[in-house]
């Protein structure tokens, strides 16, 4: 039986022109045996580690209940191989007009790309025992495989494995937790339309669940048809049967334990990216890859407990506090706190939530001012509250508390976060300018700014990511970097499939940095964000409150970190007032609290490092900026 079986392969892929495939079949046949399938899944989740390679969290843990074939559903069955393999009890191990058809379509394509003609017994072979790369040689050891799995077992016995290790999305392995995943219920209650919706997602879950996405849907609804057909032409089910089975509601995606905390985002945002870098997660699920990120295990740990430790405790449930540390030149994120917990609310407030950015887009204004020669040392009226004009329509602008300043230079009115300051700063540098300094300095054009007065104080609804990596544009002396998580993807031989770069860009010189920084400064010595001077090291930043008290944030940074902290709720629309029992909850109150004592074990035992000094852009001498826009010099 061996000796034919060797034949047939043999001519089949000297038929096609194998020599030396049929070479490497021969030697895989005495090489390669069968594995042990719940040792090989077992293996295959893919691990996601902190940049000194201790674990976040894996992706793929194997949720499987495993289930002998007398307990699984002949209906089940049939939709499988309605689906799958229709001829499965009559086939042998492959399929060679399957693999022809495969080649071709292969061929035609330029690439090994899997399609097409997979046996039951091929299927298994691949998914229980192989890794998930396209190759020759991966393919004749899949053939080799399944030739053994037909000698060794029964078609009963592949079946059942089969059925109990097939991967059918939402983190499930084999049919009964993907009849709890999709169903909410085990494999012995499903209906025919139900079975078949199991057998249909199966092929490629990515493709096929509804909740993916509407195309998904579409496509499912077609599959779910030719599965039926196939099961009524098999007379698997009768007429009436298949008449009868309609799209059954497949329930929504949930998340598993292995996901609970804060750490549930970070597996998800890993995820998120490792999707646009062309990974997909049926891949990581069973892939068996190893996810080097850019976090650092103690600044993580150290976000979790400054985030618990200063948030107010007794707050209103939909408070939802985000950080996101960032490193300057590099863009490698390394520390973010988007929640309390992923399993309970799969939205990441550090990424995904916005919030009105207050005075923290004040910076923009600043260098948009340092660009066109204002000085720090310029005089401004600091009354409140003052109109200014906005495309020909009054715009009344007032300060925190309605606070008057009178005359006070531009250094004072950044210490202090004098609106009626910045407005005209914003109009003198010009709002375009103002604009076009937030986009180059990180603000995405996914957020929307408009250049009118009010986006001086901050009327745009950024991420925290954005603003945090802003930020660090600013700590990097002018370097834009491109925020990143993804460090390296390794594959289970050991190979890196991917490595992560720095992509940086030079785009605010160095003495508009300079200048810049030296503003900020003022923040923390003696300014708005005077907690933070607990840091005991440099440090530079701005507070950020916005109107009505909708959202509180603290951004700042020292020459070796970035990071921005913001507290808000579900809606502009609601106020942190009174929240913590403060009557107003400002950047310089819990924000500026947490940013400080994240950055204190984020940075323990680093080198203190020191701010260039400024550059004194457009001179020391004060100078007196008029409302009319006009402006005189004056000695001191």
């Amino acid at each position: 039986m061996i000796k034919t079986k060797l034949i047939r392969a043999g001519i089949f892929l000297a038929g096609f022109g194998f020599v030396a495939g049929a070479t490497l079949f021969a030697i895989a046949w005495f090489t390669v045996s069968i594995p042990d399938p719940n040792a090989y899944v077992n293996s295959q989740s893919t691990i996601i580690q902190y940049s000194d390679g201790s674990e976040i969290g894996r992706v793929g843990t194997q949720n499987r209940q495993i289930l002998p074939l007398a307990k699984i559903p002949m209906r089940l069955r049939y939709a499988v191989m309605a689906a799958e393999d229709r001829n499965y009890y009559s086939n042998k191990a492959f399929s060679p007009t399957g693999i022809a058809r495969a080649i071709l379509n292969n061929l035609k394509s330029g690439s090994l790309n899997g399609e097409g003609g997979s046996t039951i017994t091929q299927q298994y072979a691949k998914t229980a025992f192989l890794t998930p790369s396209r190759t020759i040689q991966r393919k004749i050891k899949e053939l080799v495989i399944s030739l053994k799995l037909e000698n060794a077992l029964t078609k009963d016995q592949i079946l059942e494995n089969y059925l109990n290790t097939i991967y059918f999305g939402r983190g499930s392995y084999g049919v009964q937790t993907a009849a709890q995943q999709y169903f909410n219920r085990n494999v012995n209650q499903l209906s025919v339309s139900q079975v078949a919706v199991i057998a249909s997602i199966l092929r490629s879950p990515g493709y096929y669940d509804p909740a993916l996405s509407k195309e998904n849907k579409a496509r499912l609804e077609n599959r779910f048809k030719y599965v039926i057909q196939g099961m009524l032409d098999k007379k698997w089910i009768t007429e009436a049967q298949a008449k009868a089975a309609k799209m059954p509601k497949v329930v929504p995606r949930t998340t598993s334990g292995s996901l609970s905390g804060p750490k549930g985002y970070i597996i998800d945002a890993v995820q998120k990216e490792l999707s646009k870098l062309g990974f997909s997660q049926d891949q990581l699920l069973v892939g068996g890859y190893v996810i080097k990120t850019t976090l650092d295990a103690k600044a993580q740990q150290s976000a979790v407990d400054a985030v618990l430790k200063f948030t107010p405790k007794k707050a209103p449930e939909n408070l939802h506090t985000a950080l996101v540390a960032i490193r300057p030149g590099t863009g490698e994120v390394i520390a973010m706190y988007g929640g309390k917990d992923y399993v309970v609310r799969q939205l990441n407030d550090a990424t995904q939530s916005i919030a009105l950015a207050g005075s923290t887009f004040k910076p923009f204004a600043l260098i948009a001012g340092l660009e066109a020669g204002i000085p720090l040392t310029s005089m401004w009226n600091g009354d409140s509250p003052q109109t200014f004009d906005d495309l020909g329509k009054p715009y009344e602008v007032s300060n925190y508390g309605n606070e008057g300043w009178g005359q006070i230079d531009l250094m004072t009115a950044t210490q202090h976060s004098v609106n009626t300051v910045f407005v005209p700063l914003g109009i003198k540098a010009g709002m375009d300018k103002v604009v076009d300094a937030a986009r180059r300095a990180g603000i995405p054009e996914s957020v929307a700014m408009i250049a009118t007065p009010s986006v001086v104080l901050g009327v745009a609804s950024p991420h925290v990511i954005d603003v945090a990596n802003s930020y660090a544009t600013f700590a990097a002396q002018g370097i834009y970097s491109k925020p990143y998580m993804v460090a390296s993807v390794t594959g289970p031989n050991k190979g890196v499939l991917y490595q992560g770069k720095p992509q940086t860009q030079q785009v605010f010189q160095p003495d508009v940095m300079a200048d810049l920084t030296y503003a900020l400064k003022s923040v923390v010595n003696g300014g708005t964000g005077g907690a933070a001077l607990a840091l005991g090291r440099p440090a530079a930043g701005k507070t950020g409150t916005s109107q009505s008290n909708a959202s509180a944030w603290f951004s700042a940074y020292t020459p070796q970190l970035a990071a921005s902290v913001a507290l808000f709720r579900d809606s502009a629309s609601e106020s942190l007032n009174g929240i913590g029992g403060l009557t107003s909850v400002t950047g310089g109150t819990f924000p500026a609290k947490i940013w400080t004592a994240f950055m204190k074990g984020a940075l323990k035992d680093e080198p203190e490092m020191s701010f260039p000094a400024p550059a004194n852009i457009g001179g020391l001498d004060p100078v007196v900026m008029t409302s009319g826009g006009r402006q005189s010099m004056k000695k001191k």
